[in-house]
């Protein structure tokens, strides 16, 4: 017998308090990374609170795997923004983003007590708890999205590729998974025709129209010609910093370690930020929760030239997410009438196996190999995965207390 997606919500858009609120409790508890945080993410809003169903959530996920910037950050905002507008897409940023930008701007003002984090015994527990997220994640969007041999198939040869194409192609992981996913969409199209579909598509109202969300993309556009020139022109401490992160939001597929060396050859060889404070502030932004493109407001706090302190982390932190924000308001009301055609649906079929692929590719590398073997006791760590995992499954545990639990327990024993 198979299981069957949670049917989203039926009533009308939610406010953007309660996306909020959600989200804040996301970005203080969400460790792992981002394929750990779509775990979350579907746990917190297809599982429990059921505003969408793992159909519509998966075509986000796809669409978002698509665009440059933050994945999880903009699956995020995505779901504010059907829940309750444009100011549920803010509310849905500043939840999850704000307690990690809060974090590593104390960091910044020399508030180190934890050190980096890098072999703390608490991170080690919440990457064992993270492998168990993705873990259920998986499982979950499985049994939904890969219900037939052919899409299970299309899911298993997307985890494959995936897990191959850096070591034996040479291929960046990023720039693969896209293509990835671009090849599942075409499996689909051409593999899954005979399958019974209605044409319909879970519902995912966006509430942009289309002028508003053309003006998105042309303010996309253009900020990303015109900043370079505006900062060239006017030498300003501020134009830069903002051209600076704006590209680096716009330009970078696979989320923030991909950004790392964008950053790091933007403002290091420059002095705008030193080699040790770059490297600390890297190695802090792997202890906090949410998205790791808080980094930006750790780095506009410590720049030498121009705004830094808490004005300068403010101006990092909104150019590097703007882009995503614009693209997100931008992309999906041509995505939610697209997705619905008979044609696309079958593409968007391959589609979601193939995204299915990619998180069981993740779940392995690099959130098993990081959480599991490159603990400080691989058994430990295991032992903590595995107990997370059934306390998810099995007992209903909320994830933000399998993850307070795994950190106490990985610092008493890790």
């Amino acid at each position: 017998m198979t299981s069957r997606s949670p049917v989203p919500a039926p009533a009308g858009p939610g406010t953007a308090g309660e996306v909020f609120v959600a989200f804040l409790r996301l970005g203080l508890t969400s460790f792992g990374g981002p394929v750990a945080h779509l775990g979350y993410f579907r746990d917190a809003f297809v599982v429990r609170r059921k505003w969408l169903g793992d159909q519509a959530y998966a075509d986000v996920v796809a669409l978002c795997q698509f665009l440059p910037g933050p994945a999880s950050s903009q699956v995020g905002m995505a779901i504010g923004l059907q829940r309750a507008g444009v100011r549920g897409l803010l509310a849905a940023w500043a939840g999850f983003t704000l307690p990690s930008a809060v974090l590593m701007v104390a960091f910044a003002y020399g508030v180190t007590a934890f050190g980096d984090g890098a072999g703390a015994g608490w991170i080690g527990g919440l990457k064992a708890a993270a492998v168990a997220v993705v873990a259920q994640a998986v499982l979950g969007m499985t049994r939904t999205l890969t219900p037939d041999a052919r899409r299970a198939t299309i899911a298993a040869g997307a985890a494959v590729i995936t897990l191959l194409l850096p070591t034996v192609a040479g291929i960046p992981v990023a720039l693969g998974q896209v293509g990835v996913i671009a090849l599942a969409g075409v499996a689909g199209l051409a593999w899954l025709g005979s399958l019974s579909d209605d044409g319909t598509a879970e519902p995912f109202p966006v509430r942009v129209g289309r002028g508003a969300a053309v003006a998105c993309l042309v303010a996309f556009g253009t900020l990303l010609v015109a900043l370079p020139l505006l900062a060239a022109a006017t030498d300003g401490g501020v134009a830069r910093l903002v051209d600076v992160f704006y590209r680096a939001g716009s330009l970078v597929f696979g989320g923030g370690h991909v950004v790392l060396p964008l950053l790091q050859a933007e403002l290091v060889p420059s002095g705008l930020v030193g080699h040790d404070q770059f490297l600390a502030g890297y190695g802090a932004a792997q202890a906090v929760p949410g998205p790791l493109f808080t980094f930006a407001a750790y780095l506009g706090a410590v720049t030498t030239s121009g705004p830094s302190g808490v004005a300068g982390a403010a101006i990092a932190l909104v150019a590097i997410f703007l882009p995503s924000a614009l693209l997100v308001v931008g992309g999906l009301p041509f995505w939610e009438r697209l997705r619905g055609a008979p044609r696309a649906r079958r593409a968007l079929a391959g589609v979601n196996a193939g995204v299915v692929g990619l998180l069981a590719a993740a779940l392995y590398d690099p959130v098993f190999t990081q959480g599991v073997l490159g603990a400080s006791s691989p058994v430990v760590a295991l032992a903590l995965a595995i107990a997370a995992f059934v306390a998810l499954t099995r007992w209903s545990a909320p994830p933000w207390a399998v993850v307070l639990v795994a950190g106490v327990l990985g610092w008493a024993f890790l």
